[in-house]
C-alpha cells in the first residue's frame, strides 16, 4: 500500500511538472498553495499561497490578462461558476491570453475536481509555441489550397478552382436551391499550337499570359478561369453578366485588332447565359457557350488579314510625295536595324516599294523603286520553289499562321541561282489597319 501511494505520489508530481502553474484549492474556505510556478508566471509577482483564491485570482486577472479576454476570465474564476461547471464533469478547460512584457502570449487553463469533492485542482500551461505552430500550419495549409487552385503560368485561378465553383452551383441547381443569375463566357487563343511550333514555346505562354491579362481587364468582376492549354472560362456574375454583350462586343474588337496588328493574342469566345426556365445542370449552360464560342473560332479563321487591306488592286494612281517621303524614312531605319541583308519594304495602299540598292545590282532588278515590285520579284524566283515562295507571302498576307522564314532560290544577274531566306512581316497603323509589307533577305 505504501509503495502504491509513493508510486502515486511520483505519478502526480511528474504530471504537475507538465504545467506552468498549478493551484491546490479548498473549495469551502478559500485556502489555496501554488505547487508549480515557472516560465511566464514567475514575472506577475502573484501570492504563492492565500486563504481567498477566488478573489484574489479575479483581482491579479487585471495585471496580466490580455484585456479583450478580461471579463471572460473574471466570470472563470468565480467560485459559483467553477462549481456548476464541475457539477456536470469532473474536469474543463479553456484557452486565454496573457500580456508578457508586452507580448501577446496564450495559456489554457484546466480545472478538475478532487477525489474528496472538497478541492479544486487549477492548472495553467502556456501553450504559446503551440498556438503560433498551429497558426503557422494553417496559414501554410491555406497557401498551399489557394495554390493549389491557381494556374502556376496566369497567376489566375485553375481548372481545380472552375470545378469547385461549377460543382457548387450544379448542386443548388440540382437540389431546387436558389441560384444565382450566372452566364459562361468561353475563351479559346487561336493558333497557340502554330506559336508553340514556330517560335518556341516561351512565345507561346507569353501569349497566354497576354491573353488571362486581357480577358481579366474586360471581365474586372468576375473569376476567370485558365481550364486548359489554351482555353479560359468567365463565370459572369452581377454587372459584368448586366453587360454580358457590351463586353463581348469589347473582347472581339480588341481580338480583330490583335489579329490585324499581330500585337496581341487572338482570342474566340461564346457566351451562354442560364435560364432557370430550360436549364437543368451547370454543363447545358457551359456546352452551350462551348458550341458559339467554336462558331466564332471558325468565324475568325475565314477571316485574313489580306481583306484589311486597302487598293490592294494594281492600281496606277502615284503614291503622293509625302507618303514617298514617310517610306523613305521607314525603309532607312530597317535598313539600319537590318544588321546585314537584303531589305525591301512596300506601302500596301500604292502598291509602291523601295528595295536595297545591292539587291537591285546583284539581281538587275530595274530601279530601288516599284509600282507592284511582287509580281515583278517572282520573276526571279526559280519555278521549282514558286509554290514555297507564295505560300511564305501568304502566310504573312493572310495572317493564319506566324511569320516564318521562306527558303527559295533567286536568279542572280549572272544567270546562276542563288538560295535566299526570306522573313517577311506587316506593318499596321494605330487602329491595327495593315499599311506595310516589308521583309529581309539572306543569301544563303
Amino acid at each position: 500500500m505504501t509503495e502504491n501511494l509513493q508510486a502515486f505520489g511520483e505519478i502526480g508530481i511528474a504530471l504537475a511538472q507538465h504545467f506552468d502553474s498549478l493551484y491546490y484549492v479548498d473549495i469551502d474556505t478559500g485556502n489555496y498553495t501554488e505547487y508549480v510556478r515557472k516560465g511566464v508566471f514567475d514575472v506577475f509577482g502573484i501570492p504563492t499561497e492565500g486563504d481567498d483564491f477566488f478573489t484574489e485570482s479575479q483581482t491579479n486577472a487585471v495585471k496580466c490578462i490580455y484585456p479583450d479576454d478580461l471579463e471572460f476570465v473574471v466570470r472563470l474564476f468565480d467560485r459559483e461558476t467553477v462549481l456548476k461547471r464541475l457539477s456536470g464533469e469532473k474536469s474543463y478547460s479553456t484557452v486565454y491570453r496573457l500580456i508578457v512584457d508586452g507580448r501577446v502570449e496564450h495559456v489554457q487553463l484546466i480545472v478538475l475536481m478532487c477525489e474528496d469533492k472538497k478541492h479544486v485542482i487549477f492548472c495553467l500551461e502556456n501553450i504559446e509555441d503551440e498556438i503560433r505552430k498551429k497558426t503557422e500550419q494553417d496559414l501554410n495549409l491555406q497557401s498551399a489550397r489557394r495554390l493549389a487552385r491557381l494556374d502556376d503560368l496566369t497567376g489566375i485561378r485553375n481548372k481545380n478552382a472552375f470545378i469547385e465553383m461549377s460543382e457548387s452551383i450544379n448542386a443548388k441547381m440540382k437540389s431546387g436551391g436558389e441560384v444565382e443569375p450566372f452566364g459562361i463566357m468561353m475563351c479559346d487563343v487561336n493558333d497557340l499550337k502554330r506559336i508553340n511550333d514556330t517560335r518556341g514555346h516561351s512565345f507561346g505562354d507569353e501569349a497566354l499570359q497576354r491573353a488571362s491579362r486581357m480577358i481579366c481587364g474586360i471581365f474586372k468582376r468576375s473569376p476567370v478561369f485558365r481550364v486548359g492549354g489554351d482555353e479560359f472560362v468567365v463565370i459572369l456574375q452581377g454587372e459584368d453578366l448586366e453587360k454580358r454583350e457590351q463586353l463581348q462586343s469589347v473582347l472581339r474588337k480588341e481580338s480583330a485588332i490583335n489579329k490585324r496588328s499581330r500585337t496581341g493574342p487572338e482570342i474566340a469566345c461564346g457566351m451562354a447565359v442560364y435560364d432557370p426556365g430550360s436549364d437543368t445542370s451547370f454543363e447545358t449552360v457551359y456546352e452551350r457557350a462551348d458550341r458559339l464560342m467554336y462558331d466564332n473560332k471558325s468565324e475568325l479563321k475565314s477571316v485574313h488579314i489580306k481583306d484589311g487591306f486597302t487598293n490592294m488592286e494594281k492600281t496606277d494612281i502615284p503614291i503622293p510625295d509625302e507618303r514617298k517621303r514617310l517610306l523613305d524614312g521607314m525603309f532607312g531605319a530597317l535598313l539600319t536595324v537590318a544588321g546585314g541583308g537584303y531589305v525591301y519594304l512596300n506601302d500596301m495602299k500604292y502598291d509602291f516599294s523601295r528595295w536595297s540598292l545591292p539587291l537591285i545590282d546583284d539581281f538587275d532588278l530595274a530601279s530601288e523603286y516599284m509600282y507592284h515590285a511582287d509580281s515583278i520579284w517572282q520573276d526571279y524566283v526559280h519555278p521549282d520553289d514558286l509554290g514555297v515562295y507564295r505560300e511564305a507571302v501568304d502566310a504573312v498576307l493572310y495572317g493564319n499562321a506566324e511569320v516564318r522564314a521562306a527558303c527559295y532560290r533567286a536568279r542572280r544577274a549572272d544567270g546562276t541561282y542563288v538560295r535566299l531566306t526570306t522573313r517577311g512581316f506587316v506593318l499596321c497603323d494605330s487602329d491595327g489597319t495593315p499599311e506595310y509589307f516589308g521583309g529581309i533577305i539572306v543569301e544563303m
